[in-house]
């Protein structure tokens, strides 16, 4: 069970106190990314990548740096047809690009009390910058759980396909992530 959301300098605390270092694993079972676009300019298309891992690393000095990935053939909008074509070329290739990739620089405070993640997300090949804010919850059984939502421009991943201009050019994407000792 996770403890209530932690503001940015009491997890600054922790990760300079020493309390977060080492090793953590992504709990694939516990974990998610969902995401949300829409189509026809109106109709929210909701769905879900299947299979999550990832794994980050805490240092003395309390830095943090981590990847989360997902296999891209993983996506699930429950609808069959629509889910192969995503998995086509025409989106995420995921026959040549078989996992979208997250890889975290650092952490900072953000001016909103939450913290703000930066690092590199690779789609299709193409590696582009992305910050968001995040909470993040530590539980004492060893569990620190994340939590952020990021917008995603699939046009700067050289993913154009839009039929009739029906298909939104953002995504949201919703993460939560739960992390153990490794």
């Amino acid at each position: 069970m996770n403890g209530p959301s932690m503001t940015a300098p009491a997890l600054l605390d922790l990760l300079k106190g020493g309390t977060l270092t080492g090793d953590w694993v992504l709990d694939p079972h516990n974990s998610s990314v969902r995401f949300t676009t829409k189509s026809m300019g109106l109709i929210p298309v909701q769905g879900v990548f299947r299979e999550v891992s990832g794994s980050g690393t805490v240092s003395a000095s309390g830095s943090a740096v981590g990847t989360l990935a997902v296999a891209a053939a993983s996506i699930d909008t429950r609808n069959a047809r629509r889910d192969t074509h995503l998995r086509s070329a025409d989106f995420f290739d995921s026959d040549n690009h078989p996992d979208v990739t997250f890889t975290a620089s650092s952490i900072q405070p953000s001016a909103r009390g939450a913290l703000t993640v930066t690092g590199m997300l690779t789609i299709r090949g193409r590696t582009r910058p992305l910050s968001f804010d995040a909470t993040v919850s530590v539980a004492g059984d060893g569990e620190v759980w994340l939590d952020a939502e990021a917008r995603v421009n699939r046009g700067d991943f050289d993913i154009t396909w839009n039929f009739l201009g029906m298909v939104a050019q953002v995504s949201t994407v919703a993460v939560h992530a739960v992390f153990t000792r490794g």
